[in-house]
């Protein structure tokens, strides 16, 4: 159970609770992984890429339209590249567009161009992760072949309580080792 060596891609989408993608990145390289980072717009409000840059020692890929990047398709590239994928956080946006097929930033097209396997870390508002047409996104997404870690049940950071919380690292990492045996 171990993910050494592994080119793991972590695609950040746009929630509070982005911070937690850097501690992410730190446990996956402590686990021997080498990681890159895709992050959608949104993702950067609430953590800035030079984070990611700094922990993961790669370049962040934001956008679709870097000029240098695509020149040579590097979206499609990086996709390549990935032996996994993890989208966290997951938000209800990302999620409705991943089981629709939507591929309008550079995070929905990389998991649409991806042959690797993607792992979902959902972190929302427990009435948006309960509400059907989520429920409805999750199966589908279920039924493409995409595997779930959480979310947790527990404060959010509205100060609501409920399940919507991204797991943890840790629990992301063992989940990845456990799918790369």
């Amino acid at each position: 159970m171990t993910i050494r060596g592994q080119r793991v891609l972590l695609c950040v989408t746009g929630g509070i609770a982005a911070y937690k993608a850097a501690e992410l990145v730190r446990r996956l390289r402590d686990a021997g992984a080498q990681v890159r980072v895709a992050m959608t717009e949104d993702a950067q409000r609430f953590v800035a890429a030079q984070t990611f840059q700094a922990l993961s020692g790669q370049p962040v890929r934001s956008s679709l339209w870097d000029a240098q990047a695509e020149a040579a398709m590097g979206h499609l590239e990086l996709a390549g590249w990935a032996q996994q994928v993890v989208v966290a956080p997951a938000t209800a946006n990302t999620l409705a567009k991943l089981a629709h097929g939507l591929a309008d930033d550079l995070v929905s097209t990389l998991c649409l161009a991806t042959d690797a396997p993607i792992l979902v870390a959902p972190a929302m508002n427990h009435r948006m992760w309960r509400h059907p047409a989520t429920r409805a996104n999750v199966e589908t997404l279920r039924g493409h072949g995409l595997a779930f870690i959480g979310p947790d049940d527990g404060p959010l950071a509205e100060g609501e309580s409920g399940p919507g919380r991204m797991a943890e690292p840790d629990e992301i990492v063992a989940a990845l080792a456990r799918a790369a045996a």
